[in-house]
Parts: structure tokens; sequence; C-alpha cells
């Protein structure tokens, strides 16, 4: 009971030297709200406002009609050039896309000649141009189709291919990466705020007082842990609510409450983490870089950059011990498709295994750091 009480106490000092520090204090809640709708507004996997242009050497009704396919919002207005403005235009990056229909190309299609239509790629932008390309090709054999429907070709496609979109029926963008946003959030601030409580406790001479106390480290440690995860976890929970769902319109399709029962777990995991950094640096100097070191490698293996099925396969078998790879899959299983906890149970034992196991190790770690000190 007195270990509890403890534990109590020493968590409230850890709200209080938090609170104090306005600058730590804006930088949560900046983190959990405008950096979140910055990063799933301000970037996009989807052809938006792309520049394109048409060197028309045709002439013809159907040039005219496959350059009125493209308008606003995927494409900007098509603008007419020549051929010898090409290079030039590309060079200067004042389109995205140029399609170049050749002469008689009306005519050869007719005649059945198959006549090649040449589209030039500003490459530079390398997602939207890859994607550009795939909706130029079906918006231009579309047109065409229905174009020669009209007139003297009635022939049908072999296949229909009929596509269902599961979990993200628009494809919009902002369903992903803000609740992406969130998950590394959660990372990069837990870690911060446990690490940097460690180094402050240090740097200011607190520590050795909390040493003359009658206190443990697991008192200490766990005070940490609880402290910067409730600060942690209101700070998810007020980022869900007000910005994910409120403001980007994000549906969440399963359990809230079995998602944060989740992110609890995964939170004991980072709140360990911070502790050791915090232990084995000796300045914020040091801490800062190290999270360069650790948090980025922790988010961009997750799984919530890039899927991964796409890393080389001894890559993934390193990453099924990291808990953020879990975190993003059961996170994703819950608030996009819905699951309950039959489908997300491996997940959650295997982040509570190695947060416990990891939290072991910090706390051993903890605890000769300050058997040095005394």
């Amino acid at each position: 009971m007195i270990s509890l009480l403890n534990i109590l106490w020493l968590g409230i000092k850890e709200l209080r030297s938090l609170g104090s520090d306005m600058v730590m204090m804006v930088f949560v809640v900046y983190a959990f709200t405008g950096a979140i709708y910055v990063q799933a507004t301000g970037t996009s996997s989807e052809v938006n406002n792309a520049s394109i242009a048409f060197v028309d050497e045709d002439n013809s009704a159907l040039s005219k009609e496959l350059m009125n396919a493209f308008y606003p919002p995927r494409f900007q207005e098509p603008q007419v050039i020549s051929a010898q403005e090409v290079e030039t235009a590309m060079d200067e990056g004042r389109y995205m896309f140029v399609v170049t229909l050749p002469p008689r190309f009306e005519s050869d299609l007719r005649a059945g000649r198959h006549p090649d239509i040449q589209l030039s790629i500003d490459a530079t932008a390398m997602q939207q141009a890859a994607i550009g390309a795939g909706y130029i090709k079906n918006i231009i054999n579309k047109r065409i189709a229905t174009f020669f429907t009209r007139s003297d070709d009635a022939r049908q496609q072999p296949i229909n291919l009929v596509v269902r979109r599961l979990f993200n029926p628009n494809g919009d963008t902002s369903w992903f990466t803000s609740v992406v946003g969130i998950i590394n959030q959660v990372t990069m601030l837990t870690v911060i705020l446990t690490g940097a409580a460690v180094i402050r406790e240090r740097e200011h001479g607190t520590l050795e007082h909390l040493l003359v106390m009658p206190l443990t480290a697991f008192e200490i440690a766990m005070a940490k842990v609880w402290a910067n995860s409730l600060v942690i976890l209101l700070a998810t929970a007020a980022s869900l609510y007000l910005v994910v769902m409120s403001a980007l319109k994000v549906p969440f399709a399963g359990s809230v409450s079995l998602w944060f029962s989740g992110v609890l777990l995964y939170l004991f995991f980072a709140t360990a983490l911070g502790i050791f950094l915090g232990t084995i640096c000796r300045s914020m100097a040091q801490f800062a870089l190290l999270i360069i070191l650790v948090v980025v490698v922790l988010q961009l293996l997750s799984g919530g950059s890039t899927p991964v099925e796409s890393q080389p396969v001894w890559l993934q078998y390193l990453t099924f011990f990291l808990p953020s790879r879990h975190f993003v899959a059961f996170s994703q299983k819950i608030i996009y498709r819905g699951g309950g906890l039959g489908a997300v149970w491996p997940q959650f034992l295997m982040v509570a295994a190695v947060g416990l196991a990891f939290f072991s190790y910090s706390l051993s770690l903890f605890r000769k750091s300050i058997a040095v000190t005394k």
C-alpha cells in the first residue's frame, strides 16, 4: 500500500513538472492536433490539380474529345502546345504530363492500325507521376471506346472489371495518414516525455533528492510510466475525437475501448524505451540524437509508411519483434476493418510480452544507474 502511494505521489510530481514546462506542453498539444491535421490534408497519394498539355497533330474530333476528358480537380485545364515546345516545357517544369497525339490518329484507329500515343511525364514528383500515368491511360481508353461506340465501332470489352474498395471506398488519403500520424506521435512523444523526465531529474539534481527518500527504483520508474502514459493517452483521445473523427470525418469501424486497451499496452513499451534512453544518455543533446536513430527507425519499419510485406524477407523477421509493427497492425484491424479481440489478440500478446521484457531490462539498468549515483 505504501509503495502504491509513493508511485501515486511521484507521478503527481511528474505531472506538475511537465505542466510547468510550457514549451513541452505546447509541443504536445501541437503534435496531436495541428501536426496530424497538416499531415492528413497536406499530402495526398491521389492525383490532384496536375498540369497537363496536349500536342495535337491530328486536329480531329476525337483529339478534341480526348482533351475535353481532362478537367479539375484531378487535372488542370489542358493546354495545347506544339511539338517543339515539349522539351522546353518539361525542362522548365510547366507541365507534369504532356500527351502527344500523332497525325491521322483518328483515321488510323478507324482503319484498325493501332496508332501510338506518346505520354511524357515529369517524374520528379514520382508518386503523382506513377499514379497519374494510370489515370491518363484509363481516361483515354474509356473516352476512345465511348467515342467509337457512338459512331461505327460497337465492339465490347471482353470483360467488365468491377472494382470494389473495402474500408476506404473513395480512396481518401486522409483516412490513412491521420491514423498513422497519431500512431507516430504516440511513439515519439511517449519516448521523448519519459526520457526527458529522467534526464531532467539528473540535470536539475532532483534525482539525488529522491535517492535520500525511502523509495525504490521500481517506484520511481513506475511513477514516470503512469504519469507520462496518462498525458499521452489523454492527448491521443482528444486527437482521435476532435481531429480525426470530427474535423477529418474519418470513420472508426471497430471498438474504441478495444483500441485504447491496445494503446495502453503499447505505452508500457514506449515508456520503458524512454526510461532506457534517458538512462544511457548523459545530456539532452545525446538523447535528441538517439531519438532520431531509434524512434524514426521504429516508425519507418512499423508498416505505417510502407507495408511490411514490401520489406526484404530477412527484415520482416526482425521487425516481428518490434512492438510498433504490431501497434500499426492491430490499429488498422480495429479502426478500418472493425476487428474484435479475436482478430487482434496475437498483436496484443506480442506487444505485452516485448513491453514487459524491455521494461524489466530498462528497470534493471535504471536501478544500476541509481546505485552508481548513490
